[in-house]
């Protein structure tokens, strides 16, 4: 059996913005006991990750660590039409990920205890983005 639904989730720039109780929510009505859980960010400028869900000092750290890792402005860079963060934001997203695929079990997610589904958003500026959510049974 196969379950199918697209979320459509507003950013506020970047950041991250945990989308765990979406996929869990979607997850728990299926009624499906063990599968996977296919999670898909149909964009190449935000990623999905798998993070720490307790302190969100995890996850200001990474993003440090991503700003001082792929810059903002960089003149390697010469894909620029959107403006400075344009191509980091590519590259970001190419270094993390944009599919993640979790275990169902019990027909709950099976997350481990400090671990949350987090959007990724690489462009300072909000945005719409899509997310498709696959159940296999």
């Amino acid at each position: 059996m196969l379950k199918q639904q697209s979320l459509s989730i507003q950013t506020s720039g970047r950041g991250m913005l945990n989308v765990t109780s979406h996929v869990s929510t979607f997850v728990s009505d299926s009624k499906i006991d063990k599968g996977l859980c296919n999670v898909f960010l149909h964009h190449t400028s935000a990623s999905l990750i798998l993070c720490e869900n307790a302190d969100k000092e995890v996850q200001h750290d990474i993003e440090r660590f991503m700003q001082r890792l792929i810059p903002d402005g960089d003149p390697l860079f010469k894909h620029i039409d959107e403006g400075p963060d344009d191509m980091p934001s590519h590259v970001r997203t190419i270094l993390t990920q944009n599919s993640i695929c979790i275990p169902i079990i019990n027909n709950k997610l099976g997350l481990g205890t400090w671990q949350g589904i987090f959007l990724w958003e690489h462009r300072l500026e909000p945005h719409k983005r899509i997310i498709t959510v696959t159940i296999i049974e």
